[in-house]
């Protein structure tokens, strides 16, 4: 019994970010800036864990394959969202990252209804977008939680997060494009 509860360990964890999303957005909406900082480093984390540990003790699953990048789409989305929403973030860098993972999702149902999956594989230029974005929004938070003013910081990694987002959404157009043989 234990054995099948650490086979499905990385499953649940990923599970775990995509229930602690609404919580965090929550807490944003609430300004309750500290416990959302901590919620959201949580859920950062937890995304590094779980990857490592499937890769580290062969756990990779069908079920994860989906269900990771699942989580990380719902936890980025929500908390850019929340945060615009909030003035903490500009709306064109929410409608960019959102819009990244609506055209990606779109592209995956796409090629589901034409009976031409795609295999569900991150490429590097998508893991370097997903820390970015994840790493912006962390700082974002902790400069609210604790008061720290935006300066060069906020604007240099706004464009960072901007130019990755930009480049992941070329990289898996350009991959959909090829895979569908237009």
């Amino acid at each position: 019994m234990m054995n099948l509860y650490f086979r499905s360990l990385p499953n649940l964890i990923s599970l775990g970010r995509l229930f602690l999303a609404p919580a965090i957005i929550a807490l944003i909406a609430a300004q309750q800036w500290k416990e959302a900082c901590v919620a959201f480093l949580i859920a950062g984390i937890s995304d590094a864990v779980d990857g490592w540990l499937a890769k580290t003790f062969d756990l990779r699953s069908e079920l994860g394959a989906y269900l990771d990048p699942l989580a990380d789409k719902a936890l980025i989305v929500s908390i850019y969202v929340a945060l615009a929403i909030v003035a903490a973030l500009p709306a064109t860098i929410t409608i960019l990252v959102v819009a990244r993972d609506v055209m990606i999702v779109g592209a995956f149902m796409i090629s589901l209804i034409m009976q031409k999956p795609i295999k569900v594989k991150p490429l590097m230029i998508s893991k370097l977008n997903t820390a970015a974005q994840i790493g912006f929004a962390a700082m974002v938070l902790g400069a609210k939680a604790f008061g720290i003013p935006v300066g060069a910081w906020f604007d240099m990694s706004l464009y960072m997060v901007a130019a990755l987002t930009l480049a992941s959404t070329g990289a898996y157009v350009h991959q959909w494009i090829k895979h569908m043989n237009f």
